[in-house]
């Protein structure tokens, strides 16, 4: 979660929604409807279950992302249509209503925090960067899964495009002097020369 002013983002709510809202409270003293923002860095299933505790917040992500994904969803309902896929209709359905819900994410989400694309996970996966007169720090998200990943060159296997996603990864070592992996907490850019 970053903090700017009044204002609250959290980034890919991944937890299942009743877990989530228990660490809010024990780790920032908060209760869900206090998050002005949410941001997704892909609209993989993973990073947004606890979505729906959110229905106040602002649903920000990518707007690359936004689009791509847009267009595979109808293209995928259309089919179902052709078969007539009822329950592959309504899960459908479903996903378009959350997408819409999803605004295009500005270059800069507040004071110091701006969007950075980090594509191959997923066509518009992106990070946020935050950056002050010291230091920057980059919340890759599933661009770095884990230390290890960055420690050993790997990005997830399982992804849209590995040359894409190999780019992402070269350009956050060299542009994040702290990062934030997906699966990590807060850690030095261990590649870096302190």
């Amino acid at each position: 979660m970053i903090t700017v002013g009044d204002r609250r983002i959290l980034i890919d709510p991944s937890l299942p929604a009743r877990v989530l809202a228990e660490r809010l409270d024990e780790r920032a003293g908060i209760v869900p409807s206090q998050i002005t923002d949410v941001f997704l860095s892909s609209f993989r299933p993973i990073g947004r279950r606890g979505l729906e505790l959110f229905d106040g917040a602002n649903w920000l992500i990518a707007e690359r992302e936004r689009e791509a994904i847009g267009v595979g969803l109808i293209q995928e309902f259309e089919r179902a249509q052709e078969a007539a896929d009822e329950s592959l209709m309504e899960m459908l359905k479903q996903e378009i209503a959350i997408l819409q819900r999803c605004q295009a994410a500005p270059d800069r989400l507040a004071e110091h925090v701006d969007l950075f694309p980090l594509p191959g996970v997923t066509p518009g996966f992106s990070g946020l960067l935050i950056a002050d007169s010291k230091w920057t720090t980059l919340i890759a998200s599933d661009a770095v899964p884990t230390i290890e990943h960055l420690e050993a060159g790997q990005v997830l296997a399982n992804i849209h495009d590995m040359e894409a996603a190999q780019e992402s990864l070269r350009e956050v070592i060299e542009i994040a002097d702290l990062l934030i992996p997906g699966r990590d907490c807060l850690v030095p850019n261990p590649l870096r020369k302190w």
